[in-house]
C-alpha cells in the first residue's frame, strides 16, 4: 500500500524529466545529499544542443537580469512541506460553494496549489505592490533570525515578519520587487489554461520592468496589450504633470489561442443606431464601404450608381471595401445606405441585432470602467458608511476584465493572489447575476496587519476601531456583505422585469466562500526525516500526525496531494461508527479514524471510489493493512488505496 507524500510537487526533477525526452544525452548523474545517485542535467551540453555555434562563455544577451534572480528560479521550482487548513466558522456556505478565500503568503498558497489547479484557471488578475518607495512587500530572505531581521527593518507583522517596507534608499530597491514578482509569476503561469490570460495592475514606477520580466516567462510573443486606465477624474495639482492612469498588462499562455470577448453595446453607442428607412430588421448604424488601396485587387475598383442616378467612382487614393458583385448582393438586401435623397456616398448597414458588441481598445476612460474614488465610494457604501481601506479598485474595472475574458457557463476560475479588499470576488458575484453565469474565484491575501499612523493606509484607525485586526478580515467581511446586497439586489430586479428579460433564480446564485489558512504540514518533521530518528524519539513514530490537526485538516492536504480541487462537495457520513468523507461522489473516500472497523470496507467499495485513504496507524498490523488492499482488489479493482 503507497503513502502519500503530502507535499508540493518538486519541480526541479520534473523538469529534468521533460528535458530527458527531448535530450537524453544531457543528462548526467550526481550524488544527493545522502550519497545516492540521481539524475541532473549537464549545462554545459545542454547550451552546446541548443546552439548552432561552438559555446564557450557566458556571452553577452539580450535579458533583464539582477542579484536574486536565479535564487528567485530556484524558489520557484524547489518544493515546500506546507499545508492548508480549512475554517468553517469563517467561511459562508461552506458545504456548497466553489468559491475560495485563502490566508497566508501568496507564493506558498500557488505552490500548494500547483496540482489541483495545473492548467484549470482561466483569468489571474492580480495588483501587485507598486514599489513607489512606500510599499511594503514580502521579504524573501528568511537566512536570519527573527530578531536580527526585526532590527534591520524595524517591522514586525502577525505573520511572521514576511513583509518589509521597500524605500528607495534600499540598495536592491528594484531587485527585492522583481524577485518578488518573477517567482509569483512562473508559479502562476502553470496555473493558466492554454487559453487563459493575466491581468496586472501597475504604475510607471516598474511597467518597464514588468514588461520585461512578463515576455520572458510569459513569452513576447504572448503579449496582448497594455492597457491604460483611467484612474483619476482630476490632475493633482501639486504635481508638474499629474499621472491620470495606471497600466494594466495583458498576456495569454498562448495568445494564438485566446479569442476575448466583444463588449456588450453601452447606452452611449446605442444612440447612434436608428432606422430612417424603416427597415424591418430594426435599427442599424451605417459604417465607411472604402478601403486603403495598398494590395487591393481590381475588383474592387469600379463605378457604383446611385438611387439618383449619379456615378460614383471611389474617392482617389481609395478604393470600395468590397468586391462588385458582393456589394450588388448586399444592395439588393436593402444593406447599403445612400443617404435620404439617394445621392450620397454608399455606406454599409450594420443591425444592431445582429451585433456581436464592440471591440475593446487599450483606454479605459473612467467613464466607462470607474475610478479610484467610486472604488473607494462603494467600499465606504459597503461597511456602514466608514472608510476602512485606501485605494480599492472599482468593481466595474473588474466586471470589465471578466466580460472580455471569461464564458458564462464554463465555470470558469478567476484567480487573484493580492486580493486586497476583495473587489475580485465582488465583481465575479455581480457578473454571475448579471448574465446568470457560474464564475468561481480563488482569492489569496496575507493577514497582513493593519499598521497605525502608516501612510498606506489612512483609514488604518476606522478599520482597527471597527474590530478589523488585518487586510485578509476586512476583504473577508466585503465578500460577506457584497453577496448580500447583491443578492438583495437581484431579488428586486426580479420583481421588475421587462417583457422578454431572463430571470435569475437567486437561490443559484453562489454568494459563499470556503476559507483556508497556509499552515505547517499536518505531518511530524520525522515524517520526512526517518534516517535522522534518534533512539529516544523512537515513540514520536506511534503517529506521523501532529495532535493538533483534524481529520478535516488532514482531508483537505490529500485532496490537495491527490490534485484535487478545493471546491469539489464533500459528504460526512457515519459507517459502523467510523467518519467517512466523500469527496464529488466517488472521487475519494477518506478515514482518518484511529481504529478502522474492517467492514467498513466493503460498504465504502460499493461506491467505486476512484481512490481511498487511510490513516498508516489506522490498522493494527501488517495483516490488517494487506487485508484492505485484497478486500478492494476484490470489490472494486479500480480503487487505488494508500496511506497516509
Amino acid at each position: 500500500m503507497d503513502k502519500l507524500k503530502m507535499q508540493t510537487p518538486d519541480l526541479i526533477d520534473k523538469n529534468i524529466e521533460q528535458i530527458a525526452m527531448l535530450f537524453p544525452n544531457v543528462i548526467t548523474e550526481i550524488k544527493d545529499e545522502s550519497g545516492n545517485p540521481k539524475k541532473a542535467v549537464d549545462f554545459d551540453l545542454l547550451k552546446q544542443a541548443l546552439s548552432k555555434n561552438l559555446v564557450e562563455g557566458d556571452d553577452e544577451r539580450y535579458r533583464l537580469d539582477w542579484q536574486g534572480k536565479k535564487a528567485s528560479l530556484l524558489k520557484a521550482n524547489t518544493p515546500i512541506n506546507k499545508t492548508l487548513r480549512p475554517c468553517r466558522e469563517e467561511s459562508v456556505n461552506f458545504d456548497t460553494t466553489q468559491n475560495l478565500y485563502i490566508e497566508g503568503d501568496n507564493f506558498e498558497v500557488l505552490k500548494i496549489l500547483q496540482e489541483s489547479y495545473l492548467g484549470k484557471v482561466k483569468i489571474i488578475y492580480i495588483d501587485p505592490p507598486y514599489n513607489t518607495g512606500n510599499d511594503f512587500i514580502y521579504k524573501d530572505d528568511f537566512k536570519k533570525s527573527r530578531e536580527a531581521y526585526e532590527e534591520e527593518l524595524g517591522v514586525e507583522d502577525e505573520y511572521g515578519g514576511k513583509l518589509f517596507r521597500n524605500t528607495d534608499s534600499n540598495g536592491r530597491f528594484h531587485s527585492d520587487w522583481l524577485s518578488m514578482m518573477y517567482e509569483r509569476l512562473v508559479v502562476a503561469r502553470d496555473l493558466l489554461k492554454d487559453d487563459g490570460v493575466i491581468f496586472i495592475s501597475i504604475d510607471d514606477n516598474e511597467v518597464h520592468n514588468l514588461r520585461k520580466i512578463c515576455d520572458e516567462i510569459f513569452g513576447e510573443e504572448n503579449f496582448i496589450a497594455n492597457i491604460l486606465w483611467q484612474k483619476k477624474t482630476s490632475p493633482d495639482a501639486r504635481m508638474n504633470i499629474s499621472a491620470a492612469h495606471d497600466h494594466i498588462l495583458l498576456y495569454g499562455k498562448q495568445s494564438f489561442l485566446n479569442e476575448l470577448n466583444f463588449l456588450p453595446i453601452d447606452e452611449y453607442r446605442r444612440r447612434s443606431f436608428s432606422n430612417p428607412d424603416n427597415d424591418p430588421r430594426g435599427d442599424w448604424a451605417s459604417v465607411d464601404l472604402t478601403g486603403q488601396t495598398g494590395r487591393a485587387p481590381k475588383s474592387q475598383f469600379y463605378t457604383i450608381t446611385t438611387p439618383s442616378g449619379i456615378k460614383m467612382p471611389p474617392p482617389e487614393g481609395r478604393c470600395w471595401a468590397l468586391a462588385e458583385q458582393t456589394f450588388k448582393n448586399l444592395q439588393g438586401d436593402n444593406r447599403i445606405w445612400f443617404g435620404k435623397d439617394g445621392s450620397n456616398r454608399p455606406r454599409l448597414k450594420k443591425f444592431l441585432k445582429e451585433s456581436k458588441g464592440i471591440r475593446p481598445w487599450t483606454w479605459w476612460s473612467n467613464k466607462t470602467v470607474g475610478h479610484n474614488q467610486e472604488g473607494a465610494q462603494e467600499l465606504k457604501v459597503l461597511f456602514d458608511n466608514q472608510s476602512i481601506f485606501d485605494n480599492p479598485k472599482p468593481t466595474r474595472l473588474l466586471n470589465r476584465i471578466i466580460q472580455l475574458s471569461t464564458s458564462t457557463s464554463n465555470g470558469d476560475i478567476i484567480l487573484d493572489f493580492f486580493s486586497g479588499s476583495a473587489t475580485t470576488a465582488h465583481a465575479v458575484f455581480f457578473q454571475n447575476s448579471s448574465d446568470n453565469g457560474n464564475r468561481k474565484f480563488i482569492l489569496v491575501q496575507l493577514p497582513e496587519e493593519l499598521q497605525a499612523g502608516s501612510n498606506d493606509f489612512k483609514a488604518t484607525s476606522t478599520a482597527q476601531n471597527a474590530g478589523y485586526k488585518n487586510i485578509a478580515e476586512i476583504g473577508k467581511e466585503r465578500i460577506r456583505r457584497a453577496g448580500q446586497k447583491i443578492l438583495k439586489e437581484l431579488e428586486k430586479k426580479d420583481d421588475q422585469l421587462d417583457l422578454g428579460q431572463e430571470k435569475i433564480d437567486p437561490s443559484k446564485l453562489d454568494i459563499g466562500f470556503r476559507v483556508y489558512k497556509v499552515d505547517s504540514t499536518n505531518m511530524k518533521d520525522v515524517f520526512y526525516h526517518p534516517s535522522k530518528l534518534k533512539q529516544d524519539e523512537l515513540d514520536l513514530v506511534i503517529s506521523n500526525i501532529k495532535e493538533d490537526r483534524s481529520p478535516e485538516d488532514l482531508l483537505t492536504q490529500v485532496i490537495l496531494d491527490l490534485g484535487l480541487e478545493l471546491s469539489l462537495p464533500i459528504e460526512t457520513r457515519k459507517i459502523l461508527n467510523n467518519t467517512v468523507f466523500i469527496v464529488q461522489t466517488n472521487s475519494l473516500a477518506a478515514c482518518f479514524d484511529n481504529n478502522i472497523d474492517f467492514q467498513i470496507v466493503d460498504t465504502i467499495a460499493e461506491l467505486k471510489p476512484l481512490k481511498v485513504v487511510f490513516k498508516d496507524n489506522s490498522f493494527k498490523d501488517d495483516k490488517d493493512r494487506i487485508n484492505v488492499e485484497e478486500r478492494f482488489k476484490r470489490l472494486s479493482p479500480e480503487t487505488i488505496v494508500t496511506v497516509i
